[in-house]
């Protein structure tokens, strides 16, 4: 129903329009007492077969939401109700921001992908909190944490202790983001040591916590194998407990889509079917040159069950979708779950 009926109407809409509407028609119908009880029944799969442990949570199954779906906590129990093991807010920010300008987010349908710039759009980390107070079920929820626009690289890690003492109570676990393509200069936190500083402060002041959450790393796609290297180093040293490959790409040399047309978009990361192949390289690499000395979530192009057992076996511990779903519909939580319990029974 999704593909002939529902994502049609969607692509009507301008994207962003469009991801507005589905949260606001989420919380409408998901929250209906009868209507309500249907979805859940619809997309609910869980089998101990499916369960997984990993960096000391339980988690009911392997497939989790990216973050930048849900951005402010504000579907949090309603996307639970469509499977996910685990949703990750955010990116949030201290303070509020609106992000950049409009239009930020653009479909290529001829690609399956998506580019978008949106600039850590989100109502600050104090509104998310509010909210996840609020919340009913028992999913696994990650933040995923950022610093605003206006704070000075060098000022950087203050953000991002904020953040991480505001939520400390309220998600399972962290992700440090440095590799959003859409927000000046954050990408050159990735580099080495401001890095390595980054990752060390905020390990610290979680390990003064009674409860220590863990905390991962989300990298760029575009990284080379150099930096991968240092990447594996970084995590070693620092002691943090995993990485989540990939973010966002600028590598634009996949696209089928026009080169005029992609141009006349302008700056922005591409995700979706074109960044699988990148994200699995990655997720490769890190395996197998780390010995699997760390856990990774494999996010990047995955469309099917067979997408999400690539990712799995070329190493990671557990996958997140968000462009998949988007042209693929809610359906593929359940899809991908099937798939994984009957390559699990070969």
């Amino acid at each position: 129903m999704y593909k002939s009926l529902l994502k049609p109407l969607f692509f009507l809409k301008k994207p962003e329009d469009a991801h507005h509407f589905t949260v606001d028609l989420t919380r409408l119908t998901f929250n209906l007492p009868v209507l309500g009880s249907i979805i859940g029944s619809t997309f609910h799969l869980e089998d101990k077969k499916l369960e997984r442990e990993v960096f000391g949570l339980k988690f009911k199954n392997p497939v989790g939401l990216a973050a930048g779906f849900d951005k402010d906590a504000k579907v949090i129990d309603e996307m639970a109700m469509l499977g996910f093991g685990f949703i990750e807010i955010g990116t949030l920010t201290p303070k509020p921001q609106e992000g950049n300008p409009q239009p930020r987010l653009f479909r290529l349908p001829q690609d399956e992908s998506l580019i978008n710039r949106m600039g850590f759009n989100n109502g600050g980390v104090e509104e998310a909190v509010k909210r996840l107070k609020k919340r009913m079920s028992t999913v696994l929820v990650g933040g995923n944490i950022g610093k605003n626009k206006v704070t000075p690289n060098e000022n950087a890690v203050d953000d991002y202790l904020i953040c991480l003492e505001a939520l400390h109570d309220h998600v399972d676990y962290f992700v440090v983001n440095v590799s959003s393509p859409n927000t000046p200069n954050l990408r050159d936190l990735q580099e080495k040591e401001p890095l390595k500083a980054l990752l060390q402060a905020v390990k610290n002041a979680n390990d003064l916590k009674a409860k220590p959450k863990p905390i991962l790393l989300k990298i760029a796609p575009d990284l080379t194998d150099g930096q991968l290297d240092d990447i594996i180093e970084i995590v070693q040293e620092t002691k943090i407990d995993g990485v989540i490959a990939t973010n966002t790409t600028i590598d634009r040399s996949q696209l089928s889509t026009s080169e005029a047309e992609v141009r006349a978009i302008g700056a922005g990361g591409v995700s979706g079917k074109v960044l699988a192949k990148r994200s699995t390289e990655v997720i490769r690499y890190l395996a197998e040159k780390s010995n699997k000395a760390f856990p990774i979530i494999g996010v990047g192009g995955i469309f099917s069950a067979e997408d999400a057992i690539e990712k799995l076996e070329a190493g990671a511990s557990l996958i997140q979708v968000y462009s998949g779903m988007i042209y693929e519909g809610p359906g593929l939580i359940k899809r991908i779950k099937k798939g994984l319990l009957a390559h699990f029974s070969q």
